[in-house]
């Protein structure tokens, strides 16, 4: 196997941990968002929540890991996008540690001031806020539009496949600037319907990549020389 087969299957490997860990922790901060001044008060599910924060942990180290190890086979189509990939998985790495900061804050709340609840709730508010400029805001450009259109240039994955990215990108960005403006809610279906082109984008790409690795006959993968898309 050539070194970029595999780092497309540890790209596609890494892709599927995100995947599986944001899902996993937001289902396990769930006491704490749907109720923060609920939990400082009652007994609390500390191992539950620090058990999100740890699979948030392994999110930010699989999302950075994502973009830095296709870093060197997607230079070779264009270099400044693909650094833009690698830096906007930072940006988003970073909403996602401020957020895991601010559900361990209300933990913290529990154990030291029980009775402050306006300030348990105000700490969820925040870490709602980390997702919508995270995930919400920076994912559209990163995940989708970046990373489907170096996709589709490239041809790494088959482009129906990256029209998924290309399309779901804008409708997931027209998501979170609809629920900034208060146009709705999140998660109700407005922004569920939004999220679904990019939510099978992300899910095919990772397991395409991981079962498959990058088709063998996408050009770049020939050229390891730099070049302009």
């Amino acid at each position: 196997m050539s070194a970029d087969q595999r780092n497309a299957r540890i790209f596609g490997v890494l892709f599927l941990i995100t995947f599986v860990t944001s899902i996993a922790a937001l289902a396990l901060y769930q006491p704490v968002l749907d109720d923060p001044a609920g939990y400082v008060a009652g007994a609390g599910k500390d191992d539950q929540i620090r058990l999100g924060a740890f699979l948030e942990l392994l999110l930010i180290l699989a999302n950075v890991g994502t973009a830095v190890v296709v870093f060197p086979i997607l230079r070779r189509q264009n270099e400044l996008l693909a650094l833009g990939y690698v830096a906007a998985r930072i940006v988003e790495s970073v909403f996602i540690a401020i957020g895991i900061i601010l559900v361990l804050g209300v933990v913290s709340l529990r154990h030291d001031s029980p009775g402050a609840a306006a300030l348990a709730v105000s700490l969820a508010a925040l870490k709602d806020w980390t997702f919508l400029f995270g995930p919400g805001f920076i994912v559209p450009w990163g995940n989708g539009l970046i990373l489907g259109y170096l996709m589709y240039r490239s041809g790494l994955v088959p482009r129906r496949m990256a029209w998924l990215g290309l399309v779901g990108g804008p409708l997931l960005l027209v998501s979170s600037i609809g629920t900034l403006f208060d146009w709705w809610d999140a998660g109700t279906t407005v922004p569920a319907i939004l999220v679904i082109p990019e939510f099978f984008w992300e899910l095919s790409l990772g397991v395409y990549a991981a079962v498959w690795g990058f088709r063998k006959d996408a050009p770049i993968l020939a050229a390891p020389q730099v070049r302009a898309a």
